[in-house]
């Protein structure tokens, strides 16, 4: 199976970064020769935050003012291993064009930009889960399984996991709130769909009131056939999407590593519009 692409993959090696005690006016030189909106802020190679060109613009009339004294403390970040799917996630949520990368240490050891993102989605083949599942079915129970695009009714998803993270949920709601719909992958069956992929989407359109999502459907020739993840899901006790279990506290993983430089009260994923003071 072919690797997903990561944040490394894709990521700007060679950054330009200053150190906090860089003044105003001597930042906004350095800045004006790069390709970026902003800075990240590092002292001794560590990460401490990221310097915006609004904030320098706020601040022109202070040119000798150090940038520890203007800058906000802390940023999102990713980790060289990211998969390039979660990263797009934070630049989306997070309102931002440039994703700092630290690694295990917080020493800064790249820069994503949007730019890099849709370069990525332009350069590589689009994951092909889709169509290994279709194969999965048709090879594992001798089906002919056809594959078409629709919306589906929400009330008549019959989950297939028992499990989501309420921050993820919360962000998932930002993402559909911003108009950013990915389809969900579902199996079509006599009375329902089976849902596959997209259990947070599912849940988060349900808990906004929404009726319909749109998803990739797969149709098997023949419904009588009981498949394995459905075999699971009865064991678990899980028909519909209020039997899922929502895991409160703990983080999803990619939250958790991309907020861990932020303050307890930036950290929060709550559906917030962009300000300006996210570049």
């Amino acid at each position: 199976m072919k690797k997903k692409p990561t944040v490394a993959d894709y990521m700007v090696k060679d950054v330009v970064s200053v150190e906090p005690s860089v003044n105003v006016y001597d930042c906004s030189k350095i800045l004006i020769n790069t390709p970026f909106a902003g800075l990240p802020v590092t002292e001794r190679g560590h990460l401490l935050g990221f310097i915006t060109a609004k904030e320098l613009l706020r601040n022109t009339h202070r040119p000798k003012a150090k940038i520890r004294e203007v800058m906000r403390m802390g940023t999102v970040s990713a980790n060289p291993s990211m998969s390039l799917d979660d990263a797009t996630r934070v630049i989306f949520r997070y309102s931002i064009r440039n994703l700092p990368v630290v690694d295990e240490k917080m020493k800064l050891v790249g820069i994503i930009s949007n730019v890099d993102i849709v370069r990525s989605h332009i350069e590589r083949t689009k994951p092909n889960k889709v169509r290994m599942l279709k194969t999965f079915l048709e090879k594992q129970h001798g089906l002919h399984v056809t594959m078409y695009d629709g919306d589906v009714n929400i009330s008549d998803l019959r989950p297939t996991q028992k499990e989501v993270f309420r921050d993820e949920l919360i962000g998932r709601q930002h993402e559909i709130n911003r108009g950013l719909v990915e389809p969900l992958i579902v199996i079509k069956r006599r009375t329902h769909h089976l849902l596959v992929d997209g259990h947070h989407r599912a849940l988060a359109a349900k808990q906004m009131g929404l009726l319909e999502f749109s998803a990739i459907i797969l149709e098997p020739d023949v419904f009588d056939i009981q498949l394995g993840m459905e075999k699971t899901a009865e064991q678990w006790g899980i028909r519909s999407l209020d039997d899922i279990n929502i895991i409160e506290g703990s983080k999803h993983p990619f939250v958790e590593i991309t907020t861990r430089l932020l303050g307890k009260d930036d950290e929060k994923l709550e559906p917030v519009a962009p300000t300006d003071d996210k570049e």
